[in-house]
């Protein structure tokens, strides 16, 4: 029986690659060089938050509590082709995260690089009057800090597997290096000072036409027919996940019992088929081959026993 689904697994995965990342078949997540783990290597936080498709609800919420920051949001409004080129805009991102998490170090350090030279020429004023640069370190924080407590949250409610005890502080423990090489100061090194963090942008936090404008292209944006259906289960768990707080402003009221009874379920159903479509992700294998290393060629101890 499984024999007989492997050509539609191989497709369905093939189209899904190309829809999220633009990959060609056959393609896949970046490898790191020899020797070169990476920013974070097999077995981290990281690697296991980053290789489940609960990633995705992660980023579309995500994107929703960033618009409502104006002067971040008056950034992306003057300076991001999310309007014209959503697809390529999704490639992109999904690029520069593939390439962060699971490439070699020289190629992390380059994708930061090309993002901090893009950051240093976004300026401009949002429509209240104030200037924005998008290397502000405060600006850089606010995104960094949506970002990581997003895809967070949504491995902690759609995961396939749950992170180990301890392993959500790692994660953001682990997500702060890239904050720090992209221009956040301070970032937040566990979940009880990531909360902090947002918590000290509430008072900025406000959900202007620019918002607006951006929400209901979130909700509505121009996609083929055959994904409209899934891209709705994603939007809908997104939107489930923001604080109340961000629902209000942002006008996406949320049904009582629609996430228990509906959301969840649906999205749950919708991310494993993904899972089974794609296959085990590469980290995945790269990380069961060093374990299998360590196993049999073990770290070597010196006469202390360290």
């Amino acid at each position: 029986m499984l024999e007989i689904l492997e050509p539609l697994r191989v497709e369905l995965g093939e189209r899904i690659r190309r829809t999220l990342a633009g990959e060609r078949p056959g393609s896949g997540a970046p490898a790191g060089a020899a020797g070169d783990i990476g920013l974070f290597g097999p077995g981290s936080a990281t690697w296991e938050v980053h290789a489940d498709p609960a990633l995705l609800v992660g980023g579309l919420r995500a994107l929703l509590v960033q618009t409502l920051h104006p002067l971040a949001m008056a950034g992306v409004a003057d300076h991001s082709t999310y309007r014209t080129d959503p697809l390529g805009r999704l490639h992109r991102t999904a690029a520069f995260v593939a390439t962060t998490t699971f490439g070699s170090t020289v190629d992390a350090d380059a994708a930061i690089e090309r993002v901090r030279r893009v950051h240093a020429r976004v300026t401009g004023y949002a429509p209240d009057g104030r200037r924005y640069r998008a290397d502000d370190p405060h600006l850089l924080g606010w995104v960094h800090a949506t970002e990581v407590h997003s895809f967070l949250r949504a491995h902690q409610r759609y995961g396939a597997r749950p992170l180990a005890p301890g392993d959500d502080d790692r994660y953001v423990a682990e997500m702060a290096s890239v904050g720090r090489r992209l221009g956040v100061v301070d970032p937040p090194r566990d979940v009880a000072s990531l909360r902090a963090t947002l918590q000290a942008y509430r008072p900025e936090l406000v959900a202007g036409e620019q918002a607006r404008e951006a929400v209901r292209f979130l909700v509505w944006p121009p996609l083929p027919l055959t994904t409209r259906v899934p891209y709705g289960v994603v939007l809908a768990a997104a939107v489930a996940l923001l604080p109340p707080f961000a629902r209000r402003l942002l006008r996406l009221p949320l049904a009582p019992l629609a996430e228990p009874v509906a959301i969840a379920p649906a999205t749950t159903v919708l991310l494993r088929l993904m899972g089974w479509a794609l296959g085990p992700h590469p980290a995945h294998h790269r990380r069961h081959e060093r374990a299998l290393g360590d196993r049999l060629d073990p770290p070597r101890r010196g006469a202390d026993g360290r």
